[in-house]
Formats: C-alpha cells, structure tokens, sequence
C-alpha cells in the first residue's frame, strides 16, 4: 500500500532561523577595553568558544579560543594586561537569518572559522556555532531518514 508524503514530512535544508528559534537570540559580549583574563574567565563560565567584542550597539570584533592560543599564549604576552581590543579578530564574518546551514557550513569551512554573528540589517540578532549547525543538520536527516523509512514501508 502506497501513500502520499505529507508536504510538511518533507523540508528544505533549514536556515539560520531555525536554529535561533530552538537556541535562542542571547549574545555574550566583552568589551574591546577588558582583559584577555576576564574574556576567558566569561567563556569558561559560560561554556562557549568566543564573545562578541562590543562598544555601545556596535560590534567591532570577536575574541575567540584560537585568538587566545594565537595572539597571547604563543606570543607569550600577559592575559591580565593584554586587552581584548589588541587580539580579537575583524572584521566580523557574518550571516543573516536567511542564510542556509549548507551555505554557514561552508562559510566556516572557507574562512577556518566556528562562529557566526547573526545580523538582521545592522541588528544583532544571534550568533551560531559550528557544533549548533551539525546538531541541526544531525536532526534534519535523521528527520528525512525517518520519512523515507515510513514512505518505503508505507505505514
């Protein structure tokens, strides 16, 4: 017995969107003026990779791991007295909500880089990580995977 596949049981690729709707919309900033130690102390604390470097509104950088192990550690400068602003790294490579996983994905793989601002015009609006595009893009096929099984065994 055959059946018809529901249009919802089938999706595109998704965007950028989709994966703030489940993530959220929240930014951890730092400013260019604090330490390197106190950027590092917030990544730990909070878990994450890299801040987005901020003064007022505007985004003027990112400070990531690699900026740390790159720009300070190798170098051997001093993390209480380097500031933020000497090691992030600009400009900011950056995507919109509308930009699909395939194109963030290789975005990342072209520039070596695992984070992405999310700008909505000239509004911040997210950030999303290389581990939160293969979580979703890890979901969306065994999603597909799913509705193909039940299309071929017609339940």
């Amino acid at each position: 017995m055959l059946r018809d596949v529901d249009d919802t049981e089938v999706r595109a690729m998704g965007s950028v969107a989709d994966i703030l709707a489940e993530k959220g919309h929240e930014v951890l900033r730092v400013a260019p003026t604090a330490s390197v130690r106190e950027a590092l102390e917030r990544m730990v604390e909070a878990n994450v990779g890299s801040l987005l470097v901020g003064e007022g509104d505007a985004i003027v950088g990112i400070v990531t791991e690699r900026d740390y192990l790159r720009r300070v550690a190798l170098q051997e400068r001093d993390e209480k007295t380097t500031l933020v602003g000497e090691v992030m790294t600009t400009p900011i490579v950056y995507v919109t909500p509308e930009t699909g996983i395939d194109e963030c994905m290789a975005l990342m793989t072209e520039k070596r880089i695992r984070h992405l601002p999310v700008l909505d015009g000239d509004t911040l609006v997210g950030l999303v990580s290389i581990g939160d595009l293969v979580k979703f893009q890890s979901r969306e096929q065994s999603f597909q995977i799913r509705v193909l099984t039940d299309y071929i065994t017609a339940r």
